[in-house]
């Protein structure tokens, strides 16, 4: 196997691991930050990178929890280093201002997704809720055993939701639904990332039509025409289908959406003349 290529405490390394403390409480507790962002055009500077907000997300999480603040100019050299090789940067901040930043493909089934959607599972078990939802924090086991089970069920994503059923996010990005003529989305108060492709595409949106943020319900699910998620490396990929596995003998329930390529077609439009092209590369996209 090949040693992988990785940024890490200042300088670029070549290995397969990373050597820890065995007190590090990044090791013991998952206590890093971290971001995710595809590079467009392999710049930092391209406006669709959003570097900036990224670090500014990173640095919004850090003073929350006290952490000492990373080496700013260093970590953005060694993005821009493994920007030049990668299209899929994830950048993680150690208590302790440490940096660690991996560099990935994009998924190679990417266009696919986006033009023919996925099939999505519902996880809805308590082991699927994530804490500390409105921060990306290293602990992030309940979205990582949401998706394993969802692909256990041949499905692409998995959709987490609270203690009462409401729909929330994905295991790896934001939830948009098609009703009633216009977009809906789960509010941030009902415990979820504020994605910064979420961000974007709200604030694209409102300037042409009302946005609802409420919470999704059982009952606002039932009404939707189509469904979709949003992250910044998959940018807008299509649900046609919501696999709902019920917890005894009984077969299966789907929620199907036979137009949702049309609804989607319409959001991608209203980032026309925003979104780059980009190279499309091999690899697999697990957080967002």
């Amino acid at each position: 196997m090949n040693d992988r290529i990785f940024w890490y405490d200042g300088r670029l390394c070549s290995a397969n691991t990373l050597e820890l403390d065995i007190t590090d409480p990044g090791l013991l507790y998952g206590a890093t930050v971290f971001t995710t962002l595809r590079v467009y055009d392999r710049t930092l500077k391209h406006s669709l990178t959003q570097w900036q907000k990224h670090c500014d997300r990173l640095l919004a999480s850090i003073e929350v929890f006290g952490w000492s603040e990373p080496d700013w100019e260093r970590t953005s050299h060694g993005a821009k280093v493994l920007s030049d090789r990668y299209p899929v940067l994830r950048v993680a901040i150690f208590p302790d201002g440490r940096e660690w930043i991996t560099g990935r493909s994009l998924p190679p089934d990417l266009t696919r997704r986006q033009q023919q959607g996925i099939v999505a599972w519902l996880a809805c078990e308590p082991q699927f809720r994530r804490s500390l939802p409105v921060w990306k924090t290293g602990n992030y086991l309940p979205a990582w055993l949401a998706l394993q089970g969802a692909r256990k069920h041949n499905a692409k994503e998995a959709i987490l939701t609270d203690d009462a059923g409401n729909w929330l996010e994905t295991s790896t990005g934001n939830l948009w639904g098609w009703r009633e003529g216009c977009w809906w989305t789960p509010p941030l108060e009902a415990g979820i990332l504020p994605g910064l492709m979420r961000t974007r595409l709200l604030d694209t949106l409102q300037q042409q039509q009302t946005v609802m943020e409420v919470p999704w319900t059982p009952e606002v699910v039932k009404g939707f025409d189509a469904i979709a998620y949003t992250n910044s490396v998959v940018e807008i990929v299509p649900i046609h289908t919501v696999l709902i596995c019920s917890h005894n003998s009984c077969p299966p329930s789907y929620f199907c959406y036979p137009n949702v390529l049309m609804y989607v077609d319409r959001l991608r439009k209203c980032l026309a003349g925003t979104v780059g092209e980009t190279e499309k590369t091999q690899g697999e996209q697990t957080d967002y």
